[in-house]
């Protein structure tokens, strides 16, 4: 499978997220600096693939000579939420006294970590739905969970593939992510390539559609799991988690070990980013990225290691 992000011959190489679907544009980066402007502007999103862009930008500093600590430092603020994007940018750092080739190796190894964690979440997280529920499923998502945010193949979207490949699909709904249609965009792009049959929605059709009994379960991805299980996702994700409790519907959460964080208490101590209100209006917005679920709302989380299912009292 193509990779959303790489390191080929001294530089990262990723495909513009920006574009997608009207064009399939890729990058190469070889300024750490240029790395993170890509990041801020979306280019490369989604928190797994934010944690093989977070060692790699510091792999690209010290290939080049450059002020490796600055560069470092400058990443890891690059978006706040996602935990990934810092560890990633910490695992290559504590390279950095081995010297540039060692630092390459770490950062190589976080893109085939995350590649690798995400079939195995797949598979769990399609054990999991496939078990709770009969026949073929209606599922709903939120924003972008697939190869695209996650390096290989997906966490959230690729539990959905991994289903459909088993035949346990019926109809997936998209939701189109306001502001700036990640799902519309890209879930769909994803979507419409494995031949799942899809429609999008917008973000304040979806709770109504769980209340129809429209849906017979909603997956979606984290950016940061707290210690108790609240989960930080795409901003849209908490009325999903609201509308599926309301309605007795599973609200799974697929994501790979690296976006617990353990040293967050709990979802109130979470930084919410905060982006351009210029992506939502012309005057005056409010635009924060990312909303929190409490966890007494996630019926389970799944990773590459486990299966915690909260809403039966498991914690983290």
């Amino acid at each position: 499978m193509v990779r959303c992000i790489d390191w080929q011959d001294g530089a990262v190489v990723l495909v513009d997220q920006t574009l997608l679907p009207a064009e399939e544009r890729w990058l190469r980066i070889a300024d750490p600096e240029e790395l993170v402007a890509a990041i801020q502007r979306l280019a490369v999103r989604g928190a797994p693939a934010l944690g093989a862009a977070g060692a790699l930008g510091v792999a690209l500093a010290a290939v080049g000579g450059r002020d490796v600590a600055g560069a470092a430092a400058r990443l890891r603020s690059a978006r706040p939420t996602a935990v990934n994007l810092a560890r990633g940018v910490d695992r290559a750092l504590a390279r950095v006294p081995h010297g540039a080739a060692a630092v390459v190796a770490e950062a190589r190894a976080v893109l085939d970590e995350e590649a690798a964690s995400s079939r195995i979440i797949g598979q769990r997280g399609a054990d999991l739905l496939g078990g709770m529920l009969p026949g073929r499923l209606r599922l709903l998502t939120h924003c972008n969970t697939g190869w695209l945010a996650t390096v290989e193949w997906g966490t959230a979207l690729g539990v959905v593939t991994v289903l459909h490949e088993r035949g346990r699909v019926e109809r997936v709904y998209a939701d189109e992510t306001r502001p700036l249609l990640q799902g519309a965009r890209l879930t769909a792009y994803e979507l419409a390539a494995l031949g799942v049959d899809h429609r999008v929605v917008v973000d304040g059709a979806a709770p109504s559609l769980i209340a129809r009994r429209l849906v017979d379960g909603v997956v979606v991805g984290a950016d940061r799991i707290a210690a108790n299980g609240d989960v930080a996702n795409k901003v849209g994700t908490y009325p999903l988690a609201l509308a599926a409790a309301r309605a007795g519907v599973p609200f799974v959460v697929a994501a790979p070990e690296s976006t617990i964080d353990s040293s967050t208490p709990a979802g109130d101590a979470i930084e919410i980013e905060e982006r351009d209100p210029a992506e939502v209006a012309s005057g005056p917005a409010y635009n924060p990225a990312f909303d929190v679920t409490p966890h007494d709302l996630v019926t389970a989380v799944v990773t590459e290691r486990r299966t915690v299912r909260l809403s039966e009292g498991d914690t983290l």
